[in-house]
């Protein structure tokens, strides 16, 4: 079969879908993505249509269909926005293309832990698992049987291994975290937060070394905390045997949170030019937290980040919201 040219054409909208059973609003799309992958052969041209265009009657001649009935997986496909069309020029007259528009699906069936007492949503998400980052050396990444590829490459970060990060570490830039908007629309949000363990980045371990680390939420600057130093003078009460000393070993636990009078930092007021309605919650599927040392800062003194199985507290990054 010979492929006919196409033009790549710009893919604009939402390309990570992240939807939840308790919002009724997306009960449609849900349906009608369910509807579309629910078929073997539509499968198959989402698989066949992740990394290229194709027209119609390529797709029919690849997995030997009729045209019509490729016609009307397409509709499908479409109709939930897990692929887009548009008409090109072709060898006689014009053609319909096709190419897939979905990146991740993530579909939340059951609501995440709540806390009766204070209306709490808590949801915890592995500190490898950034949607972005863009970094300089020093950097790095561990799990609990030591480094992830190599020291102060800044290709590790886009290992499929960092997807096991216990420990992230770098010198300036940042990471930026999208979590899946577990928000009820039907509730009042009173406190957005996240909580993470943190601490400098030294060489070696410095118990004072200032690093000015920039929260951000959702695109609004939150606060610049500046963590005092990079501790490694004792064990990390999590950290692995693996993990030599006279290296980093644990972090302070800090909550960066946003409430509708302010952003607050473990508790205390220190930002009056944010609040909940300026985040915008409901406008994205997704909420994004963006961790950063800027290139400016009075100190820059890199960052680490800790999961689990390493520092002093077995978590990851925890958001928590409460109504």
């Amino acid at each position: 079969m010979k492929k006919t040219k196409t033009t790549p054409f710009k893919i604009n909208g939402e390309r990570d879908f992240s939807l939840h059973l308790s919002n009724l609003d997306q009960h449609d799309k849900i349906a009608k993505i369910a509807k579309a992958l629910s078929s073997p052969t539509r499968l198959k041209i989402i698989n066949i249509l992740k990394n290229t265009t194709m027209s119609i009657q390529e797709i029919s001649d690849t997995l030997d269909i009729p045209a019509s009935s490729t016609a009307l997986h397409i509709k499908n496909l479409e109709e939930a926005g897990l692929i887009i069309t548009e008409s090109q020029p072709g060898m006689h007259g014009s053609m319909r293309v096709c190419t897939c528009s979905m990146q991740s699906l993530y579909l939340q069936t059951f609501d995440s832990e709540t806390d009766s007492t204070n209306n709490m949503l808590t949801m915890d998400i592995p500190i490898g698992s950034y949607f972005q980052c863009e970094i300089s050396p020093t950097c790095g990444l561990a799990d609990e049987n030591g480094i992830i590829d190599t020291y102060d490459n800044v290709k590790s970060f886009y290992s499929p291994q960092r997807m096991h990060a216990q420990l992230i570490w770098f010198q300036k830039g940042f990471i930026e975290y999208r979590f899946p908007n577990i928000d009820n629309p039907l509730l009042d949000l009173h406190e957005l937060s996240f909580l993470m363990e943190i601490c400098s980045e030294a060489p070696g371990y410095q118990e004072v070394w200032p690093s000015d680390i920039t929260i951000s939420i959702n695109g609004y600057e939150l606060h610049t905390y500046r963590s005092p130093g990079d501790y490694g003078a004792r064990r990390g009460k999590l950290t692995p045997s693996t993990w030599p000393n006279g290296r980093t070993q644990y972090g302070l636990l800090k909550t960066f949170s946003v409430r509708n009078d302010g952003g607050y930092l473990d508790g205390e007021l220190v930002n009056r030019n944010i609040n909940i309605a300026l985040l915008d919650i409901q406008k994205n599927p997704y909420i994004t937290l963006r961790i950063e040392i800027k290139e400016n800062a009075r100190y820059v003194g890199g960052i680490n980040i800790f999961g689990e199985k390493y520092g002093d507290y077995p978590q990851g990054i925890t958001m928590q919201m409460v109504y």
